[in-house]
């Protein structure tokens, strides 16, 4: 794994954070029904890019 899939992959993780901490608060305060599928769609994609970015 090169440098740039390193801070590639850094990011990702990050963004995993506050997409779960987004999920958290959207279930919690649950104004818009679409938000939480939304969310949880983010968090699929994003996990998808981790993974194939670990697996090269």
């Amino acid at each position: 794994m090169d440098k740039k899939q390193k801070k590639r992959l850094d990011i990702l993780q990050k963004k995993m954070q506050t997409l779960n901490q987004k999920l958290a608060g959207v279930k919690a305060q649950a104004d818009e029904p679409g938000e939480i599928e939304a969310v949880e769609q983010e968090i699929a994609k994003t996990r998808e890019e981790i993974e194939k970015l670990k697996a090269s």
